[in-house]
């Protein structure tokens, strides 16, 4: 059973940076595709970044030119580099694992708050 656990989130100013963690359990992390979704209360799900086995990523558009998603194999996590972060940045951020036909799976969110 794979296994994602999120960390890095935390409160920032405008205009700064944080990189979030995923490390993920199981040894199919680098045959899956790897995503971050946020969710801003009273919102719904959305996808922010995602990075495929191969390295190909897609952003939002919304964070393009701001955000970089990466991964790291040999660690079985994936980042999340986020600059120039803006109060609607704010949201539970999410890491999501899909490989094949499995269900999609989850981590438990971290929260990320841009306050000044």
């Amino acid at each position: 059973q794979v296994q994602l656990v999120e960390s890095g989130g935390g409160l920032v100013q405008p205009g700064g940076s944080l990189r979030l963690s995923c490390a993920a359990s199981g040894r199919s992390f680098s045959f899956a595709t790897m995503g971050w979704y946020r969710q801003a209360p009273g919102q719904q799900r959305e996808l922010v970044a995602s990075i495929t086995s191969g390295g190909l990523r897609t952003y939002a558009d919304s964070v393009k030119g701001r955000f970089t998603v990466s991964r790291d194999n040999a660690e079985n996590t994936v980042y999340l580099q986020m600059n120039s972060l803006k109060p609607a940045d704010t949201a539970v951020y999410y890491c999501n694992l899909r490989l094949g036909v499995m269900p999609p799976i989850w981590g438990q969110g971290t929260q990320v708050t841009v306050s000044s």
